[in-house]
């Protein structure tokens, strides 16, 4: 921590008056604006608090406001609180890990009261398994897992895991892989192996060897140990370099970077996922399975909507979700070139093609669904732009608002199911933030074209 020099002594408080003055002053004076950890202490030197942030003055600044010593989340702690202090991070996702370790070893009161009882989630790397998996939960096992947190933020923790996953290339899937069955050869990887965020051990493209490598890399990163684990990458690179091993010698190259630049990439607000997700993404899965009668869970589901005007600034969204959550690195926006007026079916026909036409292309993998905001009209046409680029669709479904009607291509009956059906949730959801996304595009241009900026 960085306490004050001896050569400038603080008065001691004797109000909580005082407290905020001299808290106030020490944090507009002292804290960086950088990525970190502050940290609320009593009397004794205890730690009641820790919390992360981007900007480490502006936030531990903020609870020097009046706003907070009337919040009932925060007033306690601020009242109770004698000094507060800081550690600097070298990115948001490292201040991220940093308070989840002060938090598993200090257990700080407040950490607890503040959360409103919830439980907290973890990082959780499965250890009996030929290729590890590591996923969020907030019901950590006992057995046969490697735990880090607890976490404050389900959200950040979300967006923390998918900068990590660029890097280190892990997958979050629940299938049980085994290296000694030749028929994961021929098991369809997901799109996170089409965008390098997963080697694909499902498909056996990685050696069990070189996979958990990659994981006790991923470890060393979460336990903090950020510049050994570089030099030892960089000593690896050069022995695969000098022995003709050129392919592993430039993805540790590639590995390397995107570590040393994590301060660049790791802006959480880009990756954050909504932190109360309003049902069980599994339970939305299995239930579309069911109704729509798959052979298989569906992992990857693509929404896509249109917003305009009266025609102007027309635009399209593309919304990714993975195993039933918002993977926002996938999402994609497109304006609207070859319509003019309004003419929302014309402009669905266009984004689908323009979207499918690249991922056919490059060679990269459809979702198992594709979900059209609208009724059946949006998804006519959205069919006819896959005849008319002569490619097999995926399952493409259409969800018409108010009676929330599920139109499916084939089917001339549109499939009604209960408004608490975790299926339908889950269509919701993509659908909503599909909507969202492209009415945010869609305000971005009107103001750039009213405003000029």
């Amino acid at each position: 921590m960085n306490p004050p020099a001896d050569s400038d002594p603080q008065p001691e408080p004797k109000t909580q008056a005082d407290f905020f003055q001299r808290a106030g002053d020490k944090v507009r004076a002292k804290f960086p604006r950088t990525p970190g950890v502050y940290l609320f202490q009593d009397q004794a030197g205890r730690v009641l608090y820790v919390g992360k942030a981007k900007n480490l003055r502006a936030r531990a600044g903020s609870y020097f406001l009046k706003a907070a010593a009337e919040d009932q989340r925060t007033c306690r702690l601020v009242r109770e609180a004698y000094d507060i202090d800081y550690l600097d991070a070298e990115s948001e996702v490292d201040a991220l890990l940093m308070e989840a370790r002060l938090i598993k070893d200090i257990q700080p009161r407040f950490n607890r009261e503040l959360r409103d009882g919830k439980s907290y989630p973890y990082l959780q790397i499965t250890t009996r398994e030929d290729f590890p998996r590591v996923e969020i939960t907030r019901e950590p096992r006992s057995r046969g897992v490697k735990l880090y947190g607890p976490f404050t933020s389900m959200g950040s923790l979300r967006g923390a895991l998918q900068v990590l996953q660029r890097v280190f290339q892990f997958r979050t899937c629940s299938l049980d892989i085994d290296e000694q069955d030749e028929r994961w050869r021929w098991f369809r990887p997901c799109l996170l192996a089409s965008i390098k965020q997963c080697t694909a051990p499902c498909n056996l493209r990685i050696s069990r060897e070189e996979y958990r490598r990659d994981i006790d890399r991923l470890k060393k990163f979460l336990d903090g140990k950020r510049k050994p684990l570089l030099q030892e990458m960089r000593e690896e690179m050069q022995a695969a370099a000098a022995n003709l091993r050129y392919e592993q010698a430039a993805r540790l190259r590639d590995e390397i970077q995107m570590l040393e630049s994590l301060n660049e990439r790791g802006d959480l607000a880009k990756h954050e996922q909504p932190e109360v997700f309003y049902m069980d993404p599994k339970k939305g899965l299995a239930g579309l399975k069911k109704v729509l009668k798959l052979e298989t869970m569906p992992r990857t589901i693509e929404g896509m909507d249109i917003a305009h005007l009266g025609g102007e600034e027309t635009v399209a969204s593309l919304v990714q979700f993975i195993d039933g959550l918002p993977f926002k690195p996938g999402y994609r926006r497109y304006r609207i070139r070859e319509v003019s007026g309004i003419d929302d079916y014309a402009c669905m026909f266009e984004a689908v093609s323009r979207r499918f036409a690249a991922l056919d292309d490059a060679g990269d993998m459809f979702p198992d669904i594709l979900l059209i905001d609208g009724g059946r009209g949006q998804l006519n046409r959205a069919v006819q732009a896959f005849e008319a680029l002569s490619v097999e669709p995926p399952l493409i479904l259409s969800l018409a608002k108010k009676e929330e009607l599920i139109y499916r291509h084939g089917h001339p009956e549109p499939l009604r199911l209960s408004r608490h059906a975790y299926a339908l949730r889950l269509l919701q959801y993509v659908r909503d933030e599909s909507h969202r996304f492209a009415q945010h595009y869609h305000h971005l241009l009107r103001r750039k074209r009213t405003l000029g900026k």
